[in-house]
């Protein structure tokens, strides 16, 4: 029996597809932080100058 069974490959998949999605994750989140900082500097910046 080979290393590449069907065991293996689920495990390392289901491996892969984790770190993957903890990567798409971090990126989403440091996205929306962004947003969100961008927002309250606007919103700082529009009552400083009235």
């Amino acid at each position: 029996m080979g290393r590449n069974n069907e065991r293996n490959i689920k495990k390392h998949n289901d491996k892969l597809h984790k770190a993957q999605d903890k990567v798409k994750k971090a990126a989403a989140d440091r996205k929306e932080m962004l947003k969100q900082i961008v927002k309250k500097h606007n919103e700082d910046t529009n009552t400083t100058e009235n």
